[in-house]
């Protein structure tokens, strides 16, 4: 399976999930979930290198692939801390994300299920206290499966990997813009609403997904309707995160660039599916930027120069 197989259209709400289990020694199968736009391909047990000086004890080592292109392994019962039963025939899920190739073992993979983002329920209080690498929770067939944050897990493995917060430097701007932010990672949205508020040129207001940000829109539209008012007299753009239980980004930027009044705003994606084999689909339903998750540098100064050439 690779990524060339996906014949989903952008900004459609809907999403392929590889659903994938990890056998426990109690006789218990944990179902999970992953994204297809972050796979690969689905391949068998390999040799693997132990690696010196391994940073977590999920890394199990590394691997040839194609191209001679050495890839790490990460054992997802191990990093889940989940006494995996033994198994003979495990599969590798090779992923590619952030622009990063990782590996990870599970027991086996069942199939890939098309759903709508709206059947993907964000986890309740007591699943993240379980657990900060769940980020929704799916019925398939009867049974239910957690999706788990990959970025997440690969920025335990290399903190150089995970998004992290640096200072934007100085902003020309002599006025303040409204910014709308969409994630549904609270670490995510406050790294964001930091990064862009301490450059004293953004006011940040924040969405936990495209649905709760889509609501927003339409209310700001209204208001700036009654009043008379252009809706740049509320908010200035917008930055979205990609997948998202509710709506996901992909949707939530089509529907602004196809409504009258909200497609003079200009909308950044920022996600970790921003990678050169998945720039089309941002592309496909107008977005003006996209930037993979760890380039968190970038946001401020292109938002500024975003907003001043929709104002141009």
């Amino acid at each position: 399976m690779s990524q060339t197989n996906i014949l989903l259209e952008s900004g459609t709400n809907e999403l392929e999930l590889v659903e994938f289990y990890i056998d426990e020694a109690d006789d218990y199968r944990g179902h999970y979930g992953v994204n297809v736009s972050k796979v690969v391909e689905i391949i068998r047990m390999q040799p693997v290198t132990v690696m010196p000086n391994m940073r977590h004890e999920s890394v199990l080592g590394a691997f040839q692939y194609r191209n001679g292109r050495i890839v790490p392994l990460i054992d997802l019962a191990k990093y889940l801390k989940k006494p995996s039963a033994e198994n003979k025939e495990p599969k590798i899920i090779v992923t590619e994300f952030n622009n990063v190739i990782t590996a990870f073992l599970v027991s086996g993979v069942n199939r890939i299920h098309r759903l709508s983002w709206e059947q993907v329920e964000p986890p309740g209080a007591f699943i993240q206290n379980m657990s900060n690498a769940i980020t929704g929770v799916v019925r398939l067939e009867g049974r239910t499966a957690f999706v788990l944050d990959m970025e997440k897990i690969v920025g335990d493995m290399d903190e150089g990997l995970s998004i992290s917060y640096s200072h934007p430097g100085e902003l020309e701007s002599d006025q303040v813009y409204t910014i709308l932010h969409a994630d549904d990672s609270q670490s995510v949205r406050g790294l964001v609403k930091h990064l862009l508020e301490e450059s004293k040129v953004f006011n940040v207001i924040q969405a936990t997904n495209g649905g709760e940000a889509w609501n927003y829109l339409k209310e700001i539209k209204e208001k700036a309707i009654a009043e008379g008012k252009p809706v740049t007299n509320y908010v200035n753009g917008v930055i979205s995160d990609i997948e998202m239980p509710s709506v996901d980004g992909l949707t939530l930027c089509r529907w602004i660039k196809e409504d009258h009044t909200l497609k003079a705003l200009p909308v950044a994606l920022f996600s970790s599916l921003v990678t050169h084999t998945l720039l089309h689909k941002g592309e496909s339903v107008g977005a003006n930027a996209q930037f993979s998750k760890p380039e968190l540098s970038q946001l401020s100064q292109k938002m500024v120069e975003l907003i001043k050439n929709s104002q141009a």
